[in-house]
């Protein structure tokens, strides 16, 4: 079954801001809330589908990849083992990633029992790298193993901020809850409001036994090795996202996001436009005048293309499909290449007497007609205009 269009999923425009998605994503999650539909499978997968959607149009830099390219944005699916994995998420990682966004309602489930309505759910920093890819690269796809320095879970404690992994006490002052109520008198009544406790920060409980390895926090600096798969295609300046492969997040918590920024490097040979690549080819005068074959490169090696006899220079050739795939998976750019034919800037007195000759003869006398189209018609025809 085709996934439906996120905006569509969540029901607002497609220039909504963050505040009116957060709204429409809570609207929908509390009106299929598991506790809301107990066994009702498909309220349950619209639950599902409305955090997947939420997933991304909550986050700056996937939201503009889904705008461009839809569910076939690089990382949809799980990209790189990390990917946008809205769609399979389950409802552990629905509660732990957006449980916030509840405030108190179906707090049992938020918690994973009674009595922990409300708890903060530590989220990890994003790292951002940047990748540098050659046109070759590009052009095939490529697993690009880079080196972190981040942070990473605490092995002495398992991440849990406590000395051998126990030493908790609830918080006396939320009891528990993770939050904190107070009641005010004001001119339009009595009025409740509920936040985060101060005491805990939200987690509900208190270590009263720190790891003296990360004194606490549960993550340390580390380093990790991450292989990320780069798709076809892809562009200087895109960004690519894998999740759970940034920072750990301290005491257990949800690890941010991997954030993946590509550089292209400039190639020896080729211009690249869009997903057609250019080349410009130098000829001798006599091979433009009699014409002849030559080797090209390409990204997939030589080919021997064949040059017309009384080629002009200028002349475009087009190499059908010897460009870059598309991301979105429609076929691929052409190559163009074009002609220039070179002029000697210095002769020997031989060579002169011919050119001399040369020049007054009838075939020699610049006649063009209209199939010689100028430079602009050129450009035009290049570029579809």
């Amino acid at each position: 079954m085709a996934k439906r269009d996120y905006y569509e999923v969540l029901g607002v425009d497609r220039n909504a801001g963050a505040d009116e998605i957060k709204k429409a994503y809570r609207k929908m999650a509390v009106k299929y809330h598991p506790d809301k539909n107990p066994g009702d499978k498909t309220a349950e997968d619209k639950f599902k589908e409305a955090a997947e959607a939420y997933e991304v149009l909550s986050n700056q830099d996937k939201r503009a990849q889904y705008d461009r390219f839809g569910h076939n944005m690089p990382g949809a699916g799980g990209f790189g083992g990390g990917g946008y994995g809205g769609g399979g998420m389950n409802m552990e990682d629905i509660f732990g990633q957006f449980g916030d966004i509840f405030g108190g309602a179906f707090g049992d489930a938020f918690g994973g029992g009674g009595g922990q309505r409300g708890r903060r759910v530590n989220k990890g920093s994003n790292l951002r790298v940047k990748v540098k890819l050659t046109l070759e690269e590009i052009a095939n796809g490529v697993e690009k193993k880079i080196k972190l320095n981040k942070y990473v879970g605490c092995t002495t404690c398992k991440g849990t901020g406590a000395e051998g992994g126990s030493g908790f006490s609830t918080c006396g002052t939320c009891k528990g809850n993770g939050q904190v109520s107070r009641v005010q008198n004001t001119i339009l009544g009595r009025m409740q409001t509920t936040t985060v406790c101060p005491e805990c920060s939200g987690e509900g409980k208190i270590i009263t036994n720190k790891c003296n390895t990360c004194f606490g926090n549960g993550i340390v600096e580390g380093e990790e090795v991450v292989a990320i798969n780069i798709p076809a295609g892809v562009s200087d300046g895109m960004q690519l996202s894998m999740r759970g492969k940034g920072n750990a997040a301290a005491r257990g918590g949800i690890p941010g996001d991997l954030i993946i920024a590509i550089e292209e490097i400039e190639h020896e040979h080729f211009k690249r436009m869009a997903n057609d690549i250019y080349y410009e080819l130098f000829i001798s005068f006599p091979d433009a005048v009699t014409g002849t074959q030559l080797e090209v490169p390409t990204l997939d090696g030589k080919v021997r293309i064949k040059i017309d006899a009384g080629t002009q220079p200028g002349k475009l050739l087009r190499l059908r499909s010897k460009g870059l795939p598309s991301i979105e998976g429609h076929g691929k750019g052409d190559m163009l290449i074009s002609i220039n034919v070179w002029t000697p800037q210095s002769l020997s007195k031989e060579e002169k007497e011919i050119m001399e000759k040369l020049s007054v003869s009838k075939n020699f006398i610049p006649s063009p007609t209209k199939k010689d189209r100028g430079f602009f018609e050129k450009i035009r025809d290049m570029f579809g205009a």
